[in-house]
Parts: C-alpha cells; sequence; structure tokens
C-alpha cells in the first residue's frame, strides 16, 4: 500500500513500521492457523483410530484343553501314607517262639493286604523266613510234595495256620499252661510289669482261665513283692 506524498516523513516512517509489523503479524497467523489445522487433523486421526479399536470386538482365544490329572490308585496312597511295615523274623521252628513268629507274619499281612494277590503268595512270603532247623525242612518237604504231584499241598492260608500250629506250637499247651501257672516259674522275676502282664496273658489264654478273681489271685501272686505292697495300699476299690 502506497503513502500519500504530502504526509510528513516522520509519520511516513511510522505508517510504514506498522504496515510492515501488520504484515508480519499477518504471515504469523496464517503459519498459526496452519499448524493448529494441522494438529488438529492429527489429533482427529488418532481420536479416529480409538474409536474403531473400541468399537471393534476383540477376538477371544479359547485357552488349550488342560487334561484332568490321572486320578492315583487307592492301594498306592494308601501304602505311600503308611509308615514301613518291619518284617517278621527268620524262624528257625522253635515250638517257644511259634506262636510270636505267626502272629508277627499275619501282622504284616492284615497291615499291608495290596503286596498278595493270592494266598499262595502269601504261603510262599511266609515260607522265605524258614531258614533253618526244623522250619527249613518243613518247608522243603513242601516244595518235594509239589513237584512230586504238581501241586502246592497246602491251597489257603488258613489251612496255611492249621499245619504251622500243628507243627510249631507247643503239642500240650494248655497242660503246660496250667503247670507253669500253678507253680512260681511265671513270677514277675527282673521284668517290668508290662512284661511281666504280656506272658502272663498268654499263659492265662492257653490255660483256659476265664474266672476273673483266679485271674487276679495268679497275676498279684507272681508280682514282686514291692509291687504287691504298693498294690495293697492304694485305695482304689476299697469301703470306707
Amino acid at each position: 500500500m502506497s503513502l500519500p506524498a504530502d504526509i510528513p516523513l516522520a509519520v511516513a516512517d511510522a505508517l510504514g513500521y506498522l504496515q510492515h509489523h501488520l504484515q508480519e503479524l499477518t504471515e504469523h497467523q496464517n503459519t498459526s492457523e496452519h499448524t493448529i489445522n494441522a494438529t488438529l487433523a492429527g489429533l482427529t486421526a488418532q481420536l479416529q483410530q480409538l474409536t474403531q479399536l473400541i468399537t471393534t470386538p476383540i477376538p477371544t482365544v479359547a485357552p488349550p484343553p488342560v487334561s484332568p490329572p490321572s486320578p492315583v490308585p487307592a492301594a498306592l496312597s494308601k501304602q505311600q501314607m503308611r509308615p514301613k511295615l518291619p518284617s517278621p523274623p527268620d524262624f528257625s521252628g522253635e515250638q517257644s517262639s511259634g506262636r510270636a513268629f505267626l502272629n508277627s507274619c499275619t501282622l504284616y499281612l492284615r497291615l499291608a493286604p495290596e503286596q498278595f494277590t493270592c494266598n499262595e503268595e502269601k504261603i510262599f512270603w511266609t515260607l522265605a523266613f524258614f531258614k533253618d532247623g526244623h522250619a527249613a525242612k518243613w518247608s522243603k518237604n513242601l516244595f518235594h510234595q509239589e513237584v512230586d504231584t504238581g501241586i502246592f499241598p497246602i491251597r489257603s492260608w488258613t489251612e496255611f495256620e492249621q499245619q504251622f500250629r500243628s507243627q510249631f506250637f507247643p503239642v500240650n499247651a494248655e497242660v503246660d499252661a496250667i503247670n507253669t501257672l500253678e507253680g512260681s516259674s511265671y513270677y514277675q522275676g527282673n521284668r517290668t510289669v508290662n512284661d511281666y502282664l504280656d506272658s502272663f496273658l498268654i499263659l492265662a489264654s492257653d490255660a483256659g482261665y476265664m474266672d476273673p478273681r483266679t485271674l487276679v489271685v495268679k497275676f498279684c501272686c507272681g508280682l514282686k513283692l514291692n509291687v504287691q505292697s504298693q498294690i495293697a495300699t492304694m485305695p482304689f476299690g476299697r469301703r470306707p
């Protein structure tokens, strides 16, 4: 824009400066508007992308199938939970230890039945402890009979128990027990009261003693004198 010729020089300079400054402001405004428009366009594009992501359903991926754990057999779980059972001692055939050995085998068979699938396995397992003496000879004879006939002579555990008692239990167990209880050899001696009680109960069972008074008298008679004195001074059961 040109200025009139009659305008003073100072005013012309001022107007020229203002005109130049106004032009710079106009250019700066145009640049700012361009930048703002570009920024708005970028924000609008990002907003559209976000809107599309929100409205578009995300496909669900099914998790891989998980196979259920294999069930633990009941017999195995019981075996894992049960403490290790001691094996019966070796047996040589003494009649004095026959009852204890048979009781030990019977207890093991009842606590670990899953280890045996049939009566024959129970019998063979028991015979494995017949190491020497009369027991080893009796076991050897059983297997000789199997070789001769093709059939093992004992077919059930019940039959094995019966034959074991006839071979390795005292022949006159009742008579021997009665004679022992009528003497003094069954007395407590140096044994503990618990050990004495265990042996006394076995003798009473073998002797067939069933009367409670007889059992009490016999038991107390075999105790040590100091134990008898302690029992005599106990207030339990006395009348005032």
